[in-house]
């Protein structure tokens, strides 16, 4: 069976987001509807010093509420790479990967682009690579890709995977609710839900802060034991109520 992930590009996306990248076979950029602000396409969150954590963003130009995210774009008249740089230096003091992670995350944001999606696919190109993950990826907007009348939200993953002859579409377990199975029996598509454990791994402090960017998972841990994380994962099926572990 082929498989495909449609997601929003995130900004230095969770450990869950690199697991959908790995157990897909290609990964649809989805970036033509609305931009819906802080989320997680122009932030996310790191350690800060001390205790609990925060945020590391991207500066947009002002938009209209109903912009969609293609048209988003960001706002280089301000130094916002030098600070996202900054705000990782603490980092040096405990984590062990600090160098190299620096180092990929400023590869990831040396692209000269004002568009948040390209920022964004040249961030997972760069991080995929460091953790050694295939990344065949296209941007829908980009594609041209005739597909059928979507009447809900659910309808924009059955039509592409669809449209691109795919018979496994993959997604996170949040948005269970948007999908209709019996859509995605009728199209013969098999509908499968990816859960990552978020296994706590040690940050070099008293508790643990769960969810942070992949950012942070590799300040702490090699590429192997990084992978290792990313495969923790969960085949839900919510319609028969079992899941599958494949901890890999």
């Amino acid at each position: 069976m082929a498989s495909i992930g449609i997601m929003q590009p995130y900004f230095f996306p969770y450990v869950g987001y690199y697991s959908l990248i790995k157990h897909t076979d290609e990964w649809i950029i989805f970036d033509v509807v609305q931009f819906i602000r802080h989320g997680w396409i122009e932030r996310n969150r790191i350690l800060k010093p001390g205790e609990g954590w925060q945020y590391i963003s991207v500066p947009l130009q002002k938009h209209s509420r109903d912009t969609p995210i293609k048209d988003i774009i960001i706002k280089n008249d301000v130094d916002w790479r030098d600070k996202i740089l900054r705000q990782l230096d603490h980092y040096k003091k405990r984590a062990p990967y600090f160098n190299q992670v620096t180092d990929l995350v400023k590869a990831g944001l040396n692209i000269n682009t004002d568009s948040i999606v390209n920022l964004n696919a040249n961030i997972l190109k760069v991080t995929c690579n460091y953790l050694e993950i295939p990344f065949d990826y296209k941007i829908f907007s980009q594609m041209e890709l005739e597909i059928e009348p979507v009447s809900h939200p659910g309808e924009w993953a059955l039509h592409i995977t669809k449209a691109l002859n795919f018979d496994t579409y993959i997604n996170p377990p949040g948005g269970v609710n948007i999908f209709s199975d019996q859509q995605f029996k009728a199209a013969n598509i098999k509908l499968s839900f990816l859960k990552n454990a978020v296994t706590p791994y040690n940050q070099k402090r008293p508790s643990f802060e769960g969810g942070l960017s992949i950012i942070d998972v590799l300040m702490f841990n090699d590429i192997s034991s990084a992978n290792q994380l990313i495969d923790d994962i969960k085949f839900i099926d919510p319609y028969s109520n079992k899941s599958h572990n494949n901890c890999l």
